[in-house]
């Protein structure tokens, strides 16, 4: 593994200065954050930026998140380690990589066959093989492996895809951003028998969510995502 101490040194820095001072605290998580090299999940001529407090292009118009929101939204999954959970957008993989750390199972769906096979075999160089790579509309989410615990999504939707909400088991809990183009809104939503406890959550701005349940048309939005 490509790990050299300054990457080290930049992932403890990123946590102390952009993680924990915003807030984000929970143990197991920051351990996750140190643990996986962000490094690995950018294309190489943005390694030395990996670490930064911003995201960054990973090709096919995507991003990989800025760090304080995968932080942010993985830690309002409240997930405890026996978790099935539902990532919709691979990406580039490292939203993934985390989950693995925190949860027992992780499928993660994405449209994009080049980036889903690019994170699955940093996945796999990581050795962590408890996350399953799909390819395909992530909208309508997963419902062979369905119920899940926990649903998270890396792109903005209109609204949220109905799938996603009757996939989630009881008191299971789903992030999502929603809203319009260039700027939505971050979500949690929370499953109480047949009804969802919405919650607001901040202002955020994703690239868009394609798929039956999201937008339809090829024009790209997000700039935080």
């Amino acid at each position: 593994m490509n790990d050299a101490p300054g990457y080290l040194g930049e992932r403890k820095r990123m946590i102390r200065e952009q993680i924990v001072r915003r807030g984000v605290c929970e143990p197991r998580l920051l351990e996750a954050l140190q643990q996986v090299p962000r490094h690995l999940f950018v294309p190489r001529e943005y390694a030395e930026s990996a670490y930064s407090d911003g995201p960054l292009p990973i090709g096919e118009g995507q991003t990989i998140s800025q760090p304080y929101i995968v932080a942010l939204m993985t830690d309002l999954l409240g997930l405890q380690g026996k978790e099935r959970v539902l990532e919709v957008g691979t990406g580039s993989g490292y939203q993934a990589a985390i989950l693995a750390y925190l949860a027992e199972e992780v499928h993660s769906i994405e449209r994009h066959a080049g980036l889903a096979q690019g994170a699955k075999a940093v996945l796999q160089r990581l050795e962590l093989k408890n996350v399953t790579i799909h390819v395909g509309d992530g909208s309508v989410g997963l419902p062979a492996y369905a119920p899940y615990q926990a649903i998270i999504v890396t792109a903005a939707a209109p609204q949220v895809p109905q799938p996603l909400l009757d996939q989630l088991d009881e008191g299971g809990r789903l992030v999502i951003p929603v809203g319009s183009r260039g700027m939505q809104t971050l979500e949690r939503w929370v499953r109480k028998g047949a009804s969802f406890t919405p919650e607001e959550i901040l202002p955020v701005a994703f690239v868009p969510l394609r798929g039956e349940f999201g937008w339809h048309s090829d024009h790209h939005f997000g700039i935080f995502g």
